[in-house]
């Protein structure tokens, strides 16, 4: 399965590395030479007592404590060896059991102080910061550090960075310390109220790497644990312990630091390092990059204070959790665009109200057409955000997310949903959703539904793209689908055919699934965006300006037409064709333009199931399992299925399933799922008061495409709870396992609110 992208949640420039440790404050005029060599510090032939004498000077307290040294610090002479295939995996960390004995008796030492390796690798990790504090963060700064002066020092050597990038330069000017981020995602995790969660927001800009880069992080708990391990100095028993009971690897390592006492402060992390790092591991691959990643994360980890471990853990596995979907991210950000300006406490309150509104629908817009903070910050420091529109457009090589359509379940409903305006079918190919982008310069690129670049999974299209663009058509972005073809009989195949297509590291001679395209809409053509142009406009350029091309490259089938019998004729011909029904799409008008990033009512996708029960599939993540019976022994026999709550950042509970599946996809789901198991479910899961409990919980990470009779109130599951009932969620009846969804992430599941939406559609509702 994917793992989930790197998304830093901050700001700030590149940052310089420092080779002098900080001090602290209460150790003032201590040197220690030691300090300043590579070579591990170790206490040998001492008794406890004499080590606590040795560190009474540097520590009031120290006569009642023990030196606890890491254990890989103690084996200076021997190697740590991490498997290459450590990440995410729930290994026995065998490279440990060795001294399990030691380590057992080391952790019964109540206090830990970090050898002065850690701390000469926190002064060789820390980088330095920019010129100037944020004048918006000042306040908070004073709380976190008592000796601004240290600051200033760091701000002062991150301006002899070399080899920035633009933008990097520019961000490293507004410098903010990471305790302030981490404090601020403590009072976003404190609360469920979207208005508190914006306000927290609102003096921060934030910064996330956009998909299509290709960063993930995800990395897997073993890898951290092992981080976590070697900066504080806890056994891999003792860790894996805290996880089972707290079930949350940040509060672990906040735990484990907060345990621990340190000889020398070490400075500061700031945003700008912490993003730069985090980028940096996942660039990370080949040989030992395991090994370089441990280092890197206890690089990280040495230098957290307060609160700050908890959050490098959670952004190392991808998996934030506080609330902050990314509509609240772009209203935060809008807001402080409006309520930084100089007269703003003048105005009247209702003047206030309407800029900010009209702020944030300009800011979501803008986002939608270019998902790059990177490109939208900036231009939102420079101009006016009522000029955004017109400075940040849309462009080849940025992926947008795609239009959705709503389901409909019966013929009649189309009339009704378009009457007095003009509309138009289309078959609804089964395939999976394919952008395809040419810049100005040729670069050609290909982007799931996910903004992920797949390029490289389909060199087949890459290499057969220049047989279909004619030498007028100079750039485009084209919204299409691609489909598993056979080429004898120059036919659609099924999608379970596509899905056996390798994903990963694909040649051309070795591709045994061949695809074609089908294009159905064009955004973008030479040099002019066309999201605003009508949908009947919009296909004509497309038809003008590309070449069908036998085998390869084909526009969609359509037809327009008002009366029933002809739709129904063309939804039973796309069946027959292996495609999965209609799309029906307004075609003239204002409404009929393309709206990136959401699920319009203005297209409306129709499939021959539709019209009997259930409208639509969902696409549901798998929470948990339950073991298998009688034939089914040796595999999950069941599953907990969970919609996506966007607004929460919440897994809730719908239904259990066992229906639908063969026993080969049982054997393949068994093996999938087993790196993902995890000891007790996660915070974000949603269960209730009376929950659904399997043997088995998982970490969200595999999706079905699952049908139903129909949706219920249930006191069990909880999706859209308080929605239609406040204590009670809604189920599903008869759950129907269809197939696996590889294409999609965990948070694009179906969302609570569609769930919801599903459950009054119904004629007995």
């Amino acid at each position: 399965m994917k793992q989930a992208k790197l998304g830093s949640f901050f700001g700030g420039g590149a940052t310089k590395a420092s080779s002098k440790p900080a001090t602290n404050s209460s150790q003032e005029g201590i040197k220690d030479p030691s300090m300043e060599v590579d070579t591990p510090l170790e206490i040998k032939g001492t008794s406890d007592a004499e080590q606590k004498r040795k560190h009474t000077d540097l520590d009031s307290d120290s006569d009642t404590e023990q030196v606890h040294m890491p254990k890989q610090k103690r084996r200076a002479t021997k190697s740590i060896i991490i498997d290459d295939d450590d990440e995410g995996d729930d290994d026995n960390d065998e490279d440990y059991k060795e001294d399990l004995d030691q380590e057992e008796q080391d952790d019964q030492h109540p206090i830990n102080i970090t050898s002065a390796v850690n701390e000469k690798i926190a002064s060789q990790e820390q980088h330095k910061v920019s010129t100037e504090l944020n004048p918006a963060t000042t306040t908070t700064t004073e709380e976190i550090v008592d000796d601004e002066l240290e600051y200033e020092q760091a701000a002062q050597e991150e301006m002899e960075q070399q080899n920035e990038t633009a933008y990097e330069k520019e961000s490293a000017k507004a410098f903010v310390p990471y305790a302030v981020l981490c404090r601020t995602f403590e009072k976003c995790e404190e609360t469920t109220k979207r208005l508190a969660i914006t306000e927290n927001l609102v003096t921060l800009f934030i910064q996330l790497c956009p998909d299509y880069e290709g960063l993930e992080l995800g990395i897997g708990e073993s890898l951290l644990m092992k981080a976590i391990a070697r900066s504080t100095g806890r056994s891999m028993k003792v860790l894996k312990d805290d996880y089972t009971t707290i079930g949350d690897l940040g509060t672990v390592a906040k735990n484990s630091k907060g345990s621990q006492r340190t000889l020398f402060k070490p400075k500061p992390l700031t945003t700008g390092h912490v993003f730069k790092t985090l980028k940096e591991i996942a660039r990370l691959s080949g040989q030992s990059s395991q090994n370089k990643k441990v280092d890197k994360i206890q690089g990280l980890l040495v230098a957290c204070q307060e609160n700050e471990a908890k959050y490098v853990i959670r952004q190392l596995e991808g998996k934030l959790r506080i609330g902050m979907a990314e509509q609240t991210v772009l209203s935060a950000l809008a807001q402080a665009s409006v309520m930084n300006k100089p007269d703003y406490e003048k105005w009247p309150q209702q003047k206030k109200e309407e800029s900010l509104a009209t702020a944030t629908d300009i800011l979501k817009s803008v986002h939608n057409q270019l998902p790059n903070y990177d490109m939208i910050v900036p231009a939102l420091l420079k101009y006016p955000i009522d000029q955004l529109l017109s400075k940040c457009t849309m462009r080849p090589g940025i992926p947008l997310k795609p239009m959705l359509a709503h389901p409909t379940k019966s013929l009649p409903e189309i009339l009704d949903r378009f009457q007095d305006q003009a509309f138009t079918c289309e078959y609804k190919y089964d395939g999976e959703r394919a952008q395809i982008h040419r810049t100005e310069d040729g670069k050609i690129s290909i982007y799931s539904r996910n903004s992920e670049d797949m390029s490289v999974r389909y060199p087949d299209i890459m290499e057969s793209i220049s047989k279909w663009i004619p030498s007028s058509t100079s750039s485009f972005i084209l919204d299409c689908e691609a489909v598993a073809w056979d080429i004898e009989k120059g036919s659609i195949l099924p999608f379970q055919i596509l899905s056996t297509r390798k994903r990963k590291d694909v040649r051309e001679d070795e591709i045994t699934v061949r695809v074609a395209i089908y294009a159905f809409d064009c955004l973008y053509l030479n040099g002019k965006s066309l999201l605003q142009e009508p949908f009947q406009e919009r296909r004509r350029l497309l038809h003008s300006s590309f070449i069908e091309t036998k085998n390869q490259f084909y526009f969609a089938e359509y037809m327009n037409s008002t009366d029933i019998s002809d739709i129904q004729t063309f939804l039973d011909v796309s069946i027959q064709n292996n495609c999965e029904g209609l799309m029906v799409k307004s075609f003239d008008g204002k409404h009929a333009t393309y709206e990136p990033s959401r699920r319009s009512r203005n297209w409306l996708k129709v499939k021959k199931d539709y019209l009997n029960g259930m409208g639509d599939s969902m696409d549901l993540v798998v929470m948990g399992a339950y073991h298998g019976r009688g034939k089914r022994t040796s595999v999950y026999g069941g599953f907990l299925l969970g919609c996506y709550d966007p607004d929460t950042e919440e897994f809730q509970t719908i239904c259990k399933i066992g229906t639908g599946f063969s026993e080969e996809i049982l054997k393949t789901l068994y093996e999938q799922l087993k790196p993902h198991i995890i000891p007790q479910p996660k915070k974000f899961y949603c269960l209730g008061d009376n929950p659904a409990t399997p043997d088995i919980w998982f970490e969200p990470s595999v999706i079905f495409e699952v049908k139903c009779a129909d949706l219920s109130i249930s006191p069990t599951y909880m999706a859209g709870v308080g929605q239609v009932n406040d204590a009670k969620g809604i189920s599903l009846r008869f759950p129907r396992f269809i197939r696996l969804r590889e294409d999609k992430e965990p948070e694009q599941a179906t969302s609570s609110g569609q769930i919801v939406e599903f459950y009054f559609a119904q004629s007995n509702i």
